[in-house]
């Protein structure tokens, strides 16, 4: 009589459903381990045979006034919660009167499958099945199916982001880690129905619940006053910025205050300045981070985070540094020594171009352009100390303003003594270009004229080198240009080759200064803190550990978080920066370097995120 109820359509998918030896997953959450007796709430996953209980409904209740409740959380999460089955604390009644009062409750809220789960108190003893009606009134069969029941901490579970399974390993059972992408519907449901764990008219209406709350909500007067106020405080900060802007645009006007920014002279010092540079991107970080739009995500929720504790670790240094330089008149000292070291560094330089200018290392360098040259840099060492004099009155006032812009940030003091540094190694940038532009220039002469002697020239049009036949006085003159600049050669290699290497080290300095500051900027240290402290809010995945396996008595496991790793952290989390980073590979600057092109191995960071 049963099958022919049923159509061959849903006969089949029943059947198909209901496969022997088929497991259900229950993921029952730890807290309502000790509850009463109750009804289960939760979702059924049916692509993944698993059911996910989120609270428990206490006996006595009324069923309407439970429909009520599951269609308000239905509403407010778009999660399809339901009674999934009944949960008994306690084996106090008759087998028989129990099964009768189950099938009742089934009856009512009308569920499939519907489960059962039963523990006895004072012992490890439990039980659990799940019971289709609509197979059994098909086939006049009993149907049940095994489950398997998996313990979750539903508080570490709401409160975690499972991160995408591109980045993560896959697992299996054990110690290592489950793959993500079965989870993600379960992270999912919990996550969405925070309404039913948050709202306190369920606990305080004629329905009881237990969930994760039951235990104690984790909480801090801290941490609640500091969201009560961050709502005004970041519109307060948002209104200041936007006034500030108003008013320069008042003063000088939008398109006026663009064009002057844009002139020749003003765009050029604020690129080659990383003051400016970095006042400009913490900024947009300060307008980011007081922003009334709400976070769309939590990756956006996030970053606002990271560059926050950023800005205040950094600001927090800068207060440090302000502290140490303002104490015991130490500017006062730096301003002191600062003339005696840069007549020094003069004094050296000097001696440098004298033994230049003589036989350096027993090599026999061309007298005229060896005495050229060196008199040519010599008067530039000159030019420098008479500058370095001049300003000498003015340097520990410099340095006391220099001081105080430590307070908006260690990485705004650390890029003006990067700038401070680019400013008082200025004549070495400049021994470098000519250095490099007079030997770049003969040895372009040399190959140009080494194409000359095999009967080849460059094609400036097709960007090739194609045959050419010369006359006899082209291959005269070429042959007396390539003499003398082969042996005038050493002599500017000479030059080039020390003042390269005296440039190179002003730039490895700057380049440690501008990735101490490119670390201050980018490194994520809220989600760092976050990973070191709460390791269950950024989950990689999860693993199970086997609480019981024995014949006749269901499989129960326990899921444990698996937090992300701390390299994946940093790479999923880190923050733009205008940082500098190398331009060129170590070929390519070895390239340049032995062609004598001008290098720059240092660029801004190109800031696609902001």
């Amino acid at each position: 009589m049963g099958p022919q109820r049923l159509g061959p359509a849903r006969l089949s998918g029943c059947l198909q459903r209901r496969t022997p030896g088929m497991v259900l997953k229950a993921f029952f959450p730890t807290c309502c381990a000790t509850a009463d007796s109750g009804l289960l709430v939760g979702r059924w996953v049916p692509g993944q045979s698993s059911a996910v209980i989120l609270a428990v409904v206490h006996f006595p209740f009324i069923p309407i006034q439970v429909k009520e409740l599951l269609a308000q959380v239905q509403k407010a999460s778009q999660v399809q919660v339901s009674v999934l089955g009944t949960w008994c604390h306690r084996q106090q009644e008759p087998e028989e009167s129990l099964g009768h009062f189950l099938e009742g409750l089934g009856a009512i809220f009308s569920h499939d499958p519907w489960l059962q789960l039963c523990r006895e108190r004072g012992t490890r003893s439990w039980s659990c099945k799940a019971t289709y009606h609509q197979v059994s009134n098909a086939l006049n069969t009993p149907t049940e199916d095994q489950v398997m029941l998996i313990f979750y901490d539903q508080r570490k579970l709401l409160l975690s982001w499972l991160h995408p399974p591109t980045e993560l390993p896959d697992c299996q059972i054990g110690d290592t880690t489950a793959s993500t992408g079965g989870l993600a519907d379960i992270f999912d449901t919990v996550a969405r129905s925070e309404v039913l764990f948050r709202n306190d008219q369920f606990d305080e209406g004629p329905i009881r619940l237990s969930h994760w709350q039951s235990e104690g909500v984790e909480a801090s007067i801290l941490v609640e006053l500091a969201k009560r106020a961050s709502g005004p405080v970041c519109l307060l900060m948002a209104s200041l910025l936007s006034l500030l802007s108003a008013a320069s645009a008042c003063c000088l006007g939008p398109y006026i205050l663009s064009r002057l920014w844009k002139l020749w002279p003003l765009s050029f010092i604020r690129s080659k300045l990383s003051t400016c540079e970095q006042l400009r991107h913490r900024l947009k970080h300060l307008s980011l981070i007081f922003s009334t739009e709400k976070a769309q995500s939590p990756m956006q929720l996030m970053r606002k985070a990271n560059l926050l504790v950023s800005m205040l670790l950094d600001v927090a240094l800068g207060l440090l540094l302000l502290s140490w330089l303002h104490s015991n008149n130490r500017i006062g000292q730096l301003a002191n020594a600062l003339v005696p070291v840069a007549d020094r560094v003069a004094e050296e330089l000097q001696h440098l171009l004298q033994w230049l200018m003589g036989a350096p290392a027993g090599l026999k360098m061309n007298r005229a352009l060896d005495q050229v040259l060196g008199r040519f840099f010599l008067y530039h060492i000159h030019l420098w100390i008479s500058y370095i004099h001049l300003m000498s009155p003015f340097i520990e006032h410099i340095l006391w303003h220099v001081g105080l812009s430590a307070c908006l940030g260690l990485t705004v003091a650390l890029s003006i003594l990067s700038d401070i540094i680019a400013l008082l190694t200025f004549h070495i940038y400049c021994f470098y270009v000519y250095g490099a532009r007079l030997y770049c220039l003969k040895i372009y002469g040399l190959s140009s004229l080494w194409r000359l002697f095999r009967g080849k020239k460059w094609n400036v049009l097709r960007q090739r080198v194609d045959s050419c036949s010369y006359d006899l006085d082209q291959l005269f003159i070429g042959t007396l240009l390539f003499t003398i600049l082969i042996f005038l050669l050493p002599t500017t290699a000479l030059y080039y080759l020390v003042f390269t290497l005296l440039r190179l080290l002003v730039i490895t300095v700057q380049g440690l200064i501008h990735l101490l500051v490119d670390i201050i900027n980018s490194v994520p240290l809220y989600s760092l803190g976050l990973r070191l402290c709460r390791p269950y809010r950024l989950a990689a995945g999860v693993k199970f550990k086997v609480l019981e396996q024995e014949a006749g008595r269901p499989l129960r496991l326990l899921m444990q978080i698996n937090p992300l790793p701390y390299s994946h952290v940093v790479h999923t989390y880190r923050l733009p920066s205008c940082g500098c980073h190398p331009k060129h590979s170590w070929g390519t600057l070895c390239r340049k370097l032995f062609f004598g092109e001008l290098i720059y191995p240092w660029r801004q960071r190109e800031d696609k995120q902001d």
